[in-house]
């Protein structure tokens, strides 16, 4: 099977043909219509004459159309890196076992002692955690700035020491949006590179590529799979820093397993599909959730109410399929209303076909006190839903009767 290249399938237009036949030759392993699961360790040569013709392409430079060894590559992920590349309109994309092994492979990658990276205050929370532990011990320093405050992250640029302006969009679980023009304005200012998790966006909706933004990544867990079966990470730019990832991936050993490849590649076939329904579902609970005297406060960029609706609006062909919101009551009736549903289950993650709840007090701020949770910005009765496939009106009816059977208590805030 030889390696695909992102030179073929260049002329499509739509996402879905692009998450079909993207990055894909018609001629693959054994005739299959699915790229094979090619489950081995190493790869033989016929002669050694063959051995030196790959080592020189390797060595001095030349396109590869195999590998020797499967740290450095193997076809099941060639398949699925070209088809995310085509998908984001980049030069190149490189997969990881999960989403943490992406970012903090780039970090560790690129920057060196004495650097500095920015972040935003509503980035995932393992991510700010690495920045602010892991990489301390190698004397990076990370900054957090307020998250739409573009003049205190300027302010927060140290010239020839800051390489990373990083953050999402949207965020979780607030969802904001990030005004990327103004990013990559300050990016080519400053000459910072902009990283920018995309997660919740996925390209269907959002492609900062097209943007100038230097490196777009993924929790390829989410969408990408999209059947909560499986780990993934994907960062995509240009060739050459793609190589450079690469490269650095054959050191580190992070490789994703050909199995997970093909997992990945099989749920980007029907992405385009999932998410345009779920943007569709989200903004009809997110706009019933608004209507509802029970519930006090919702977050989705599609509602004029959000902060960000009008850079939503120029930037996004769709809104996301993740609504968070808060329910009038403390953090035991927002329990209880969660406890009633009869769709979604309680979990983590999101962008799955089964819909998904959580309240973050408890998922991923348990280890806090309410007071220190609520200085953080999050409230006790703060709730994230991750639609999935399912019918927008069966979802907004089992939303509807959990509410009518909440009290209609006074506030307040209860101490764990």
């Amino acid at each position: 099977m030889n390696k695909p290249s992102n030179a073929a399938n260049k002329n499509f237009i739509g996402d879905s043909t692009n998450a079909v036949h993207g990055g894909t030759a018609r001629e693959k392993g054994f005739h299959a219509m699915t790229t094979p699961i090619v489950q081995s360790a190493t790869y033989t040569f016929t002669d050694t004459a063959e051995l030196i013709e790959f080592l020189d392409k390797k060595v001095y430079g030349g396109d590869l159309d195999r590998e020797e060894y499967a740290r450095y590559g193997n076809p099941s992920t060639w398949s699925v890196e070209a088809r995310i590349a085509q998908l984001e309109g980049a030069d190149d994309a490189v997969v990881y076992p999960s989403g943490m092994s992406a970012v903090t492979s780039l970090f560790l990658t690129v920057l060196r002692p004495d650097t500095h990276v920015i972040m935003t205050d509503d980035c995932y929370r393992r991510t700010r955690q690495f920045c602010e532990t892991t990489l301390k011990k190698f004397g990076v320093d990370t900054s957090i700035v307020a998250m739409g405050d573009y003049d205190a992250l300027e302010a927060a640029i140290v010239p020839r020491k800051t390489r990373f302006i990083f953050t999402e969009t949207p965020t979780n679980p607030y969802l904001r949006v990030a005004d990327l023009r103004r990013l990559v304005q300050l990016g080519k200012q400053y000459r910072v590179m902009t990283l920018l998790d995309t997660t919740f966006a996925t390209p269907v909706n959002l492609k900062p590529l097209e943007y100038g933004i230097d490196f777009v990544m993924h929790s390829a867990t989410k969408y990408f799979g999209g059947h909560n079966d499986v780990l993934g990470g994907v960062i995509a730019g240009d060739a050459g820093r793609i190589k450079a990832l690469k490269d650095a991936r054959g050191i580190f050993g992070n490789v994703i397993d050909p199995h997970q490849a093909f997992l990945l590649e099989r749920g980007l076939k029907t992405l385009a599909l999932r998410v345009r329904h779920q943007n569709d579902a989200a903004q009809r609970v997110a706009q019933f959730l608004e209507a509802h005297h029970k519930i006090e406060r919702v977050y989705y960029p599609g509602l004029p109410s959000h902060p960000d609706h009008e850079i939503a609006k120029a930037q996004m062909r769709g809104f996301g399929g993740v609504v968070s919101f808060e329910v009038a009551g403390d953090i035991k009736s927002t329990s209880d209303f969660i406890d009633r549903l009869r769709i979604p289950y309680i979990a983590p993650s999101l962008g799955g076909t089964e819909s998904l709840i959580e309240q973050p007090a408890y998922f991923s701020y348990y280890d806090l006190s309410s007071e220190e949770r609520l200085a953080i910005g999050i409230k006790d009765n703060l709730v994230r839903f991750a639609l999935g496939i399912e019918d927008p009106e069966d979802i907004i009816a089992d939303l509807e009767a959990s509410l009518d059977k909440a009290p209609s208590a006074s506030r307040g805030f209860q101490a764990r």
